[in-house]
């Protein structure tokens, strides 16, 4: 065990702190999943499991993603929307947080439909039991292959741009026709990490609001696709109301002039973008106050306008999944740099959570196995990996740990897994979801043998 340099301001808290007071709280506004609690052992449980008892079975890094606190989220946003617009809604998961079988099914069961950038996302989606018609194919460059894939599915296609509209006017027929909705560029901008800012003029998604009046001309002469919607999306991990309250007008306005072409549009898709609790200095609004903004500004917007209410569509995706998981690692080496830092390197890092050293991202870390210690360390959570940058959370808040000690990360279940890699030939995690005090596998822990899986040396350096 190695001492760490003291915290200018200690913390004589424990990592009870990040509890759930109260299971129906909005779950984007907690750091651990709804179902968190610590037993009398002094350990984590999440869904009514030890998760020392789930490293122990299941090694780590392990991903575990509560059951209970995604259906939670899932039910608050169709709860929602039920009480808050008069018309017909349909609320989406965006898949890219994480599309796995077990999430999309579970994501369905709720009554979502599901929203896939790729080929690979679609038919993981139509696998897990999804309806082609509740599943929204996004993406700007799609290819020839998969909006072939899409148009023989039958799911709804989000054109993106001239090219993909183009090519998708060559794929169609009688035989083969289309369902699509527009990506428009609604020009707001918001605050959030320039990278997921996407509903500014300078981003790479979207028909530009000058190109409109030509993209409905050119989609009223082509019999085989039918544009029943437009879709915009202003960002994501936001906090603020305002931008989609403004939306609102914006999307009605393009929905009139399309309807001026003679295009049949019936649905507007504003996306999602709700921000999550990372850090206690993270304050997101809850699931309940950002569709009563949406839902009110729409039914106003088209008060104003004199027409109907469009189906109101949303895709929320972080919001949904984000806080429902953990990810759990095992402590190894330790290193004090004296006067500087301590070191507390764990069997993971940048390969299973890319996002600190991509967007700068902050999180907090528990002591699984001392939840009431009082965290009086300050150390640098270090991954694994050949790579300075690879640093999991920088002055962490810990108890003493040792080698072997179980440390969890809080809301890792958007843009982890989906985001994970093999860098350093590291096989990617395991993940459980929990429930009931019961634990199952539902994608299992790759071997370095799946690495060498597609390896093959040229003929010439023989085998």
């Amino acid at each position: 065990m190695v001492s760490t340099i003291p915290s200018q301001q200690p913390q004589a808290k424990s990592s009870r702190q990040y509890l759930a007071e109260d299971l129906t709280t909005s779950p984007n506004q907690q750091i651990l999943p709804l179902s968190a609690r610590v037993n009398g052992q002094d350990h984590l449980e999440i869904g009514g499991c030890d998760v020392l008892d789930l490293v122990e079975e299941f090694g780590t890094p392990l991903y575990i993603l509560d059951e209970i606190t995604l259906r939670t989220a899932c039910q608050q946003y169709r709860q929602a929307f039920e009480r808050y617009y008069p018309g017909d809604a349909l609320v989406m998961y965006a898949s890219k947080a994480w599309n796995c079988l077990a999430v999309c099914a579970i994501a369905t069961q709720e009554g979502l439909a599901i929203d896939v950038v790729s080929g690979g996302e679609l038919l993981t989606a139509l696998k897990a039991g999804v309806s082609p018609d509740h599943i929204y194919f996004h993406g700007n460059n799609k290819s020839h292959r998969e909006l072939h894939q899409g148009i023989q599915a039958g799911c709804r296609i989000v054109v993106d741009n001239w090219h993909e509209l183009k090519t998708l006017s060559t794929l169609v027929s009688n035989n083969a026709p289309a369902t699509i909705l527009l990506r428009l560029t609604p020009g707001i901008e918001c605050h959030t990490h320039e990278y997921i800012q996407t509903g500014h003029i300078d981003s790479k998604f979207g028909f530009d609001p000058d190109q409109l009046e030509a993209v409905f001309t050119y989609l009223a002469q082509q019999p085989h696709l039918t544009c029943i919607g437009l879709h915009a999306h202003i960002g994501s991990q936001i906090f603020e109301l305002q931008p989609h309250a403004d939306l609102a007008s914006v999307m009605v306005h393009w929905m009139e002039a399309a309807k001026r072409h003679g295009l049949p549009i019936s649905e507007l898709d504003v996306g999602g973008g709700l921000g999550i609790r990372y850090t206690e200095a993270d304050d997101p609004p809850s699931i309940t106050a950002w569709v009563q903004v949406v839902c009110e500004h729409m039914v106003k917007a088209c008060q104003v306008a004199d027409v109907p209410l469009p189906r109101l569509i949303c895709e929320p995706g972080r919001s949904l999944i984000g806080s429902a998981c953990v990810t759990a690692y095992t402590v190894g080496s330790q290193k004090t740099v004296p006067g500087i830092r301590t070191y507390v390197s764990v069997d993971g890092g940048m390969s299973d959570n890319p996002r600190p050293i991509t967007y700068q991202s902050v999180y907090r870390v528990l002591a699984a196995g001392h939840m009431s210690a009082p965290l009086t360390e300050t150390v640098t959570l270090a991954g694994k990996h050949c790579e300075s940058g690879d640093v999991v959370i920088h002055d962490a808040q810990l108890p003493l740990v040792s080698s072997g000690d179980i440390v969890v990360i809080p809301t890792t279940g958007a843009y982890n897994y989906s985001m994970a890699s093999n860098y350093n030939r590291v096989p990617r995690p395991a993940a459980v979801v929990v429930k009931n005090s019961q634990a199952c596998l539902i994608i299992e822990r790759e071997t370095e043998t799946d690495l060498m899986r597609y390896d093959r040396l040229p003929l010439y350096l023989g085998s």
